[in-house]
């Protein structure tokens, strides 16, 4: 019997990364719309789960000013992240979220929370929802962005699949005191604040 890795977890990531395999790239558009909902960092701390090979924790860290530590459970993503630092940058930590001691993590909350294109990857997202609350700092946000089941303009039902559902809309946005969202092609960019 073949056992197939969860798509959560390192086993799934790390033949990818090793690979050299490489995602859809941080644009201007995204990063005005992080700006815009995220504000200035002023050294508050903020943490990116699923980092990659890390341009979105980079962008927060130099060009928003927040102290920023990216995680990613594959070791050869952040090995990547490492390279791609020329000074002082965000910190860098080999962690799967869903898994880890949080107090493995340099802060015990975090003014900006961000998860670009991993949140549907997640077999519990009610858990992985929680486990951000747990770490979100009050008047804190969560910044998701995920692509939506079906905008994808082909008749490919295996990319067409690709996405959050409308189910799991409503489970990311229930409970925060604000949710804003903004629609880039086929992603949607949630701002939620407790």
């Amino acid at each position: 019997m073949t056992t197939t890795a969860s798509t959560a977890s390192a086993a799934y990531w790390e033949p990818l990364w090793a690979d050299g395999r490489q995602y859809r790239q941080l644009d201007e558009a995204e990063q005005r719309l992080m700006e815009e909902h995220l504000g200035p960092g002023r050294t508050r701390p903020a943490l990116d789960i699923g980092s990659g090979a890390g341009a979105l924790a980079r962008h927060l860290h130099h060009e928003l000013g927040y102290r920023t530590t990216g995680v990613d459970c594959s070791p050869s993503a952040i090995a990547l992240a490492t390279t791609h630092d020329t000074g002082p940058g965000p910190a860098w930590r080999c962690l799967d979220i869903t898994a880890a001691d949080l107090t493995a993590l340099p802060d015990p909350a975090y003014a900006v929370i961000t998860c670009r294109l991993v949140y549907r990857w997640m077999h519990d997202k009610a858990a992985f929802v929680d486990c951000v609350r747990q770490l979100l700092a009050p008047g804190g946000t969560f910044w998701v962005v995920t692509e939506i089941t079906g905008r994808r303009t082909t008749t490919d039902p295996a990319l067409q699949g690709l996405g959050i559902t409308p189910a799991d809309a409503e489970l990311l946005t229930t409970g925060w005191s604000v949710v804003r969202t903004a629609d880039l092609d086929v992603l949607r960019c949630y701002a939620l604040r407790p």
